[in-house]
């Protein structure tokens, strides 16, 4: 896997992501269409920059204002802009638990101090884990353990 290209400007680890996971497991892809009230076959994606900021399975048709914001900086992560953190990286309070999104400068800042290698090999799942809430988690442990 090539880390960098499956980690997100934003710092979001895409290779922890459920939907992500779901592409290769249909079993987890049922369970998270079923619960997002989608069909199964919107549950794909390949990661943010693969994707070009461009979140299908939402029918997102534009990138995210995170990931156009990097490219048209040249940013490869968003913690090398002069303006980190910025507006754009805000948390969603009210659902803090279950979005992933919540953890984005915190994954930057421990992928600027640790290198993106050691963040993705030994804090990446670590951190979703002890932050997220979210059911889709538990089943993402429970498809691994099969």
């Amino acid at each position: 896997m090539d880390v960098r290209q499956m980690t997100a400007p934003c710092g979001r680890d895409c290779f922890n992501c459920p939907i992500y996971l779901a592409g290769e497991n249909p079993r987890l892809r049922s369970i998270i269409a079923k619960k997002m009230n989608l069909p199964e076959e919107r549950i794909r994606c390949s990661g943010c920059r693969n994707e070009k900021g461009c979140i299908a399975f939402v029918g997102w048709t534009s990138p995210c204002s995170i990931h156009a914001c990097a490219e048209e900086k040249g940013a490869v992560f968003c913690f090398e802009c002069a303006d980190f953190p910025c507006d754009r990286l805000h948390p969603v309070a009210d659902r803090a638990d279950s979005i992933p999104h919540n953890l984005k400068v915190f994954n930057l800042c421990l992928i600027k101090k640790m290198g993106l290698e050691t963040w993705a090999a030994e804090k990446a799942k670590l951190a979703n884990d002890t932050y997220m809430r979210a059911k889709l988690s538990d089943i993402v442990h429970e498809k691994r353990k099969d």
